[in-house]
């Protein structure tokens, strides 16, 4: 039976902290096609923040999002954990939530209660639930059994 699970809160200066580190990615995202910087921030299960901005490539599936970098930079630095929270950062005049390849990306690493969280530079964060963000998910426990 799937159950729905409560993403677990964080404190406001745990959000605010993680709001500073996306944001603050935006000045180094490389996005000279779209112009559309993007700036990540994770927050492991042990507090720990791991921030990503976005590169582009003129070609365009070679070009990094910016969740995939801090994806990369934890991983580099810790190794594979769970993550409680992220924070999408950008320019735009609406907010952005990670693109699907993302939200598979994410769901690698996601705590069962993790929070996804999402603002322009002058809007207020929107959060969703990461299980609501991309419900019926195919993980590592979907390949329990195969090939054997």
């Amino acid at each position: 039976m799937n159950c729905p699970l409560i993403a677990a809160e964080i404190s406001e200066a745990t959000l605010a902290q993680l709001r500073k580190a996306a944001e603050a990615m935006l000045k180094h995202a490389y996005a000279p096609y779209s112009h559309f910087p993007v700036g990540a921030a994770l927050l492991t299960g042990s507090g720990r923040i791991f921030q990503g901005c976005n590169i582009e490539n003129a070609a365009y599936p070679s070009g990094l999002c910016a969740e995939a970098v801090a994806l990369g930079q934890m991983i580099a630095t810790l190794g594979p954990m769970p993550i409680r929270a992220a924070y999408i950062a950008c320019k735009g005049h609406s907010p952005a939530w990670p693109c699907g390849s993302c939200r598979q990306r994410l769901n690698e690493f996601a705590s069962p209660t993790m929070w996804v969280y999402t603002a322009t530079l002058a809007g207020s964060p929107q959060r969703m639930a990461f299980s609501d963000l991309l419900p019926n998910s195919f993980g590592a426990a979907d390949l329990q059994g195969c090939g054997q």
